[in-house]
């Protein structure tokens, strides 16, 4: 591991985080709020906030709640009911989680994390917690032990969605995974964090980010090693949070990594326009870390963890869950953010 020195570049928090809290008045959401994919819509110049909701219930069941806003800041429910929840029977049928999205055409793609049996409440003793039935020892062992897999859901209105199916194998424990918002020379582009693929064969000591091209939506077979752990604050899992957004330099992105205090951090990768399997530069240290009470006092204390930005008038507004508990909003000028990107190494 490399050691660094300070960012010249950090995300700034907003003073009136967070700006959405669980919700009291509707059961599915009065445990928790977090990790919101984020989208703005140029036409209504509103930004549009798709968010992981937890009941206070001992399975710890999830789905997603919407909020808008005009300003980026102050945000509206757009209902007292979810905006989308887990099936009946199918292979997200007891939570859904961390959701991702882009827009291409008239169709918002979520590629989003769900399980087959319910989780249970992380933080609670092992005597307390809810525990799922398990497959027998001889299944491969992320089914066995309940992990979780990505799905791919399509919606114009966040009314009506369709269940496309599982972007990655099923018998990974497979998540991060973020869609392109555009096809490159013809194909589909995907990035995940496949947590198995580690050890000498994957050339990667911890999970790490890869990449893969497609001719369609569920047709990824092969992946790229992108990006490994590799300053003293990587001393962990990475893994992209942010779907990218293109940029005259290269496509712009945000990961996170694991730190030996368990805490995560921020960075950010420039990755080439026309062939993204290729890390042009990346940020030496983090831009952002837990130091606020509402990022390290909940469920997952030191947990920061964005699955949304936008970009409204040069100013990148970044959405994540703090704790596992909050949604906070960190911004930066995006100019200046890819002006210290372009000073920094691969």
């Amino acid at each position: 591991m490399n050691p660094v020195g300070e960012a010249s570049v950090k995300l700034k928090r907003y003073k009136g985080n967070p700006v959405l809290r669980p919700n009291p008045a509707n059961k599915w959401e009065n445990l928790a709020v977090f990790n919101p994919a984020a989208w703005y819509d140029q036409e209504k110049k509103q930004v549009l906030l798709l968010y992981r909701a937890a009941e206070a219930h001992a399975e710890y069941k999830c789905c997603f709640g919407l909020a808008v806003s005009s300003d980026g800041y102050h945000f509206e429910r757009v209902s007292g009911q979810p905006a989308f929840s887990p099936s009946v029977d199918g292979f997200d049928a007891s939570t859904v989680q961390d959701p991702r999205m882009v827009k291409m055409g008239e169709d918002y793609y979520i590629t989003y994390a769900c399980r087959v049996f319910p989780f249970g409440q992380f933080w609670m003793p092992d005597d307390q917690r809810y525990r799922a039935p398990v497959c027998p020892p001889h299944f491969p062992r992320v089914i066995r032990t309940n992990a979780t897999s990505t799905g791919l859901l399509l919606t114009r209105d966040f009314k009506t969605y369709i269940r496309a199916g599982r972007l990655t194998d099923p018998t990974l424990d497979d998540r991060d995974v973020i869609l392109f918002p555009e096809k490159i020379n013809g194909r589909y582009v995907m990035m995940h964090r496949p947590l198995e693929w580690v050890g000498e064969k994957y050339g990667t000591e911890f999970p790490a980010i890869w990449i893969s091209m497609a001719d369609d939506l569920l047709g990824f077979k092969q992946s790229t090693l992108l990006a490994t752990a590799k300053y003293d604050w990587e001393c962990g899992k990475i893994g992209i949070n942010t779907p990218p957004v293109k940029t005259r330099h290269g496509w712009l992105t945000i990961y996170h990594a694991v730190g030996s205090d368990k805490y995560y951090r921020l960075g950010a990768l420039l990755l080439e326009l026309e062939d993204p399997t290729r890390v042009l530069h990346r940020t030496p240290d983090w831009i952002m870390q837990p130091e606020e009470d509402y990022e390290i006092d909940g469920y997952y204390k030191g947990c920061i963890f964005p699955c949304g930005k936008v970009l409204i008038d040069g100013t990148l507004f970044v959405y994540y869950g703090a704790a596992d508990k909050y949604i906070g909003v960190a911004t930066c000028s995006l100019d200046e953010l890819l002006d210290y990107l372009l000073s920094c190494p691969a």
